[in-house]
């Protein structure tokens, strides 16, 4: 199964507990959402493979150490995922961005995809899908699959907060997943929203209802 990885760091945890504040305005939650982004995908990205490289410094030659391997690309879930991307990239430059954008189908509350831009080399790149809440897992295994079909096959998932049943979707589904997360709270309540959660992440960020 896919490993979970809660990131304890007490700068995330600071920072999440601030977001979580309803008193919290939509300004400071995007720019909190934002400065956790980065220090998360500095954990998420430890394991990268490096190789030596030879450099010649202002005094020397020196032999330091680059990314060697797989090039990666972000790919935020619509709306909510949005507010993640500028904190990887301020981590990672040279990542290229894609977006996935789904909603539920009234009747049969399946996730339907109704937008998909990736970037065109996307299968030989490591994937970062990214999104805030991992609540019921429907979305992510959804988007998930939309990556798979095309081809991409190394995908980590990334996210603010998740219910044990969205993890337990996603491992299911998707065992060979790695999920990253700020927060693992206790449940969701009956209208599917994580319990205590921060309410909807897409509205908090946008300001919208």
């Amino acid at each position: 199964m896919g490993n979970v990885h809660v990131f304890d760091h007490p700068l995330i945890q600071h920072k999440l507990s601030i977001m979580r504040d309803k008193k919290t305005g939509t300004k400071e939650f995007r720019e909190l959402l934002e400065e956790i982004s980065m220090l998360m995908v500095y954990e998420v990205t430890r394991d990268l493979p490096t190789e030596e490289v030879e450099v010649e410094t202002p005094i020397c030659k020196a032999t330091c150490r680059k990314l060697a391997g797989r090039k990666l690309a972000v790919v935020p879930i619509l709306r909510a995922g949005l507010g993640m991307v500028d904190g990887v990239v301020a981590m990672i430059p040279a990542a290229k961005i894609g977006h996935i954008g789904l909603y539920r189908d009234p009747e049969t509350h399946e996730p339907v995809e109704y937008y998909c831009k990736l970037p065109a080399d996307c299968n030989e790149r490591e994937i970062l899908l990214v999104d805030p809440m991992l609540a019921t897992g429907g979305s992510a295994s959804a988007a998930i699959g939309f990556l798979k079909q095309r081809g991409c096959t190394h995908i980590r998932l990334i996210d603010l907060i998740a219910a044990p049943e969205g993890v337990a979707r996603v491992q299911a589904d998707h065992p060979d997943v790695d999920i990253y997360v700020a927060g693992m709270d206790e449940r969701l309540n009956e209208h599917a929203y994580i319990v205590p959660g921060l309410g909807d992440a897409g509205d908090r960020l946008f300001g919208t209802k």
